[in-house]
Parts: C-alpha cells; structure tokens; sequence
C-alpha cells in the first residue's frame, strides 16, 4: 500500500510540473503573437504603397516618371511634345515621349554584315566587334535605331552591349531622348504648291568622311536616297526630296547620321508659315490692280486744235 501511494504522489508531482512548463510555454506563444500582429500592422502600409505603385505602372504602361518634367507630364500640366520645344527642356525620360507620341514608330539601321553565299555581304541589324583579353576574345554588339511618328518628328540612337536584343533596346531609348522636330515645307521652285511633302531649303549634313546634301522636290519625285536613307527620311514625314552624298558611304553608321544633323540644321533658320509663290503672285495682281486704278484717276490732257488760217484769195 506504501509503494502505490508513493507512485500515485510521484505522478501527481510530474502532472503539476508539466502544466507548469505548459502555462510558462503559452506566455511567450502569446508575445509573440502580439508581435506578429505588430509587425504586420507596420508592413500593411508599406504593402499598400507597394500595391499602389503597381497599379500606377499597369496604368502608366510601367513608367513611374521620376524627374520634374516626368512629373508634370503624368499630371497633365504639358499635354504637346511642342511645348517642351517651345520651353526648351531637356526629355530625360524615354515615358516622356511614348506618353506625348503614342503613334511612334521605330526602324533598324542594318548596319553589321556577315559573309553571304558566294561572295558578297549579308547585311544584319546588328554589328559584332571584338576585342583581345588574357582569357581570350570579348564580343560587343552595337546597333542603330531611328524612331519617328511620319508627322515631323524624328529621333536616332546607337548603343552597344553583350546580346543584339538589349543592344536595340538601349538604342531605342537613346533614340526617344534623342527625338526633335522636323521642319518640312515645299521650297522646289518647280513645285510651289505650299504643302508639308518636302524641305523648305537646301541643308548639308556631316559625320566622319560621309558629306550628305538634301534638296528640296517637286511632287511625285519620291526619295532619291539609298535605302538605309529612306527609313530616316520616311519616318521624319517628308516625301519628295533629292540627295547628294560624298565620302565613304558605306559605313551606314555614318551616313544615317549625317542624314539625321542635316535635318537637324532646318531647325536653325525662320521659315515663313505663308507660301512665297502664293504671296509673290499676290503682289503682282495688287501692283496690278495698283496701277489700272491710277491710270483711271488721271485725267487725260486736253488736246487744242490749231486754228485754221485762211487763205487770201
């Protein structure tokens, strides 16, 4: 009987000092779900800051601006790309542009080349350079973007890296800051007829050993220019042009940015919005007109008759 009375006190010992180790266990499982609770009420504002940034960039197509001019743009202070040109501020942000011109267009310059069958070169978007290391030879890739919206604007950019696609994406980007306007006009003596399908006047354009000189055509001319020319001079708006070009022409690279600095040179000069045939013919029919109604006012002189004299007969 002594045995059992001793086992029964020594499992009612073991029971208390498991329901205290339980009760001390609780107390520290409930801190540390206060802190959890803490500690999610510290991270909800920030998730919700989170959650609104990703809804403004499925809004704003991904571009969350971050300079002033960015800024104002998303509010809708600038709603024209010409205002900025009027301010003469610097775009520094490519949303910027895509924002302002969403019917942009962009093209590849083939500047790199490869080995083609039996002889020859096949031209390629990209161009492969290399260079000499200890561990061997590193690879660059370079291209050339021109983006416009064939309304009179017009933008070119080159960039390099490792692979060809993020090589296209950096020069398209680089492109879009690099964007201006283009003035167009029809300055052909042939032509006259005062719509945008031209140049107003003859520009000069240089990069490296190439020389280009645009001149301004009649209508239904088209563009006389190299292919690789077309696509700067298409997406810029214009239609009708004539080309001279000097140099070695057949580094593309060169040659599309000579195109692009002699476009850029028509911004440089004041070009009347009136057309000058319309308004010299104008002139005429006034000067015209000027002088029938003087001649009507002058009074015509009166002619005397000699007398007659009379014979003595």
């Amino acid at each position: 009987m002594t045995k059992k009375k001793n086992d029964d006190a020594e499992k009612k010992k073991r029971n208390k000092k498991t329901l205290e180790e339980s009760t001390v266990k609780e107390a520290p499982s409930e801190t540390k779900k206060n802190r959890g609770e803490e500690e999610e009420s510290q991270t909800k504002p920030e998730e919700s800051q989170k959650k609104k940034e990703t809804r403004e960039e499925v809004k704003t197509g991904g571009w969350i601006p971050t300079t002033e001019l960015g800024q104002a743009v998303m509010r809708g202070e600038i709603t024209s790309i010409d205002e900025i040109f009027a301010r003469g501020l610097k775009i520094k942000e490519p949303g910027i542009v895509d924002k302002l011109l969403p019917n942009l267009e962009s093209e590849i310059i083939l500047i790199g080349g490869s080995p083609g069958k039996g002889g020859g070169i096949r031209r390629t978007p990209t161009k492969k350079t290399a260079r000499m290391h200890k561990s061997g030879r590193r690879f660059k890739v370079s291209a050339v973007v021109v983006v416009g919206n064939r309304d009179g604007y017009l933008g070119i950019g080159k960039a390099s890296a490792v692979e060809h696609v993020p090589a296209i994406e950096k020069a398209t980007t680089e492109a879009k800051l690099n964007i201006i306007p283009i003035k167009r006009g029809c300055g052909s003596w042939e032509c006259g007829c005062g719509e945008k399908h031209s140049i107003p006047f003859a520009v000069e354009g240089k990069r490296g050993s190439v020389r280009v000189i645009l001149k301004p055509a009649p209508k239904g001319v088209g563009l006389c220019v190299n292919d690789e020319m077309k696509k700067i001079i298409s997406l810029a708006g214009i239609k009708d042009i004539w080309s001279k070009s000097f140099g070695n022409t057949r580094s593309r690279v060169n040659a599309s940015f000579a195109v692009f600095n002699a476009l850029k040179k028509l911004n440089a000069m004041k070009v009347p919005t009136t057309n000058i045939s319309h308004t010299l013919e104008e002139d005429k029919e006034t000067k015209k007109k000027k002088e029938g109604s003087i001649k009507s006012k002058a009074t015509p002189k009166k002619i005397r008759k000699k007398p007659h004299k009379k014979s003595n007969e």
